[in-house]
């Protein structure tokens, strides 16, 4: 697979971390590697944005932002907000398109959760997943509330028959409570799909040496069964 989908259970999960983990990999790999945001929202123009963040982490990787709006809501509302046009399934689709054609993995980061929509027709991120054949990897929080927002996630990409590549949880805490320790042995059952990662808390903080060395951790066999990095990264760059 030459697209992978990035989305989460909802806002402020760790989204971004975990795009520029599997692009630094991607990257360690000796790939050509794009990251394309449909749609950044709760950020002013003259700010820095997720892909600015992915930069810093990752590393030497294309970028490509359609659409910003001040206003932290999801891209339509925000949209409609400013006056401007709102961003189309048929448009993030031909952006990804444009970019498979120099690049061996685009990876879409989404806005929010997996049915937050782009524009006034109901399009969502999981039409643009599904357009392309894509899957979709779901970035989920620890903590209470989990495992219920990883399954509803998880049954809308089985019913649009999109494959879910697998769960990593973006933020673990230093300190994680009784819950976010259980949901490591239940995740892959409720969301059909490998738990491939869990990153620290903090860690795009880092540097981009230290962000490489999180990133490889983070998605290792460790806390997720059998899952292998080296394995991952080749088949999502490779077009397996």
């Amino acid at each position: 697979m030459s697209v992978l989908v990035i989305t989460g259970t909802g806002t402020g999960v760790g989204k971004t971390v975990v795009t520029a983990g599997v692009a630094a990999l991607a990257l360690a790999g000796r790939r050509r590697v794009a990251v394309l945001k449909p749609a950044q929202t709760g950020v002013a123009a003259d700010e820095p944005g997720d892909l600015d963040d992915i930069r810093r982490l990752a590393g030497q990787l294309t970028t490509q932002e359609l659409r910003r709006f001040p206003d932290p809501l999801a891209p339509d509302t925000a949209a409609r907000r400013v006056g401007m046009p709102p961003v189309r399934p048929s448009e993030i689709a031909q952006a990804v398109g444009e970019l498979r054609a120099s690049h061996d993995l685009v990876l879409v980061e989404g806005a929010g959760g997996l049915l937050v929509r782009f524009d006034p027709d109901g399009g969502t991120l999981a039409d643009v997943a599904w357009s392309l054949a894509a899957p979709a990897l779901i970035v989920a929080e620890a903590g209470l509330g989990t495992l219920n927002a990883t399954a509803l996630t998880a049954e809308a990409l089985a019913r649009r028959g999109i494959e879910c590549a697998g769960v990593v949880v973006g933020s673990w805490p230093a300190e994680p409570d009784l819950a976010s320790l259980l949901n490591l042995d239940d995740l892959p059952s409720v969301a059909g799909a490998p738990l491939v990662g869990v990153f620290p808390a903090g860690a795009g903080a880092l540097d981009q040496a230290e962000f490489a060395q999180v990133a490889r951790r983070s998605l290792a066999p460790s806390l997720g069964g059998e899952f292998d990095v080296k394995e991952f990264v080749e088949q999502v760059s490779s077009g397996a």
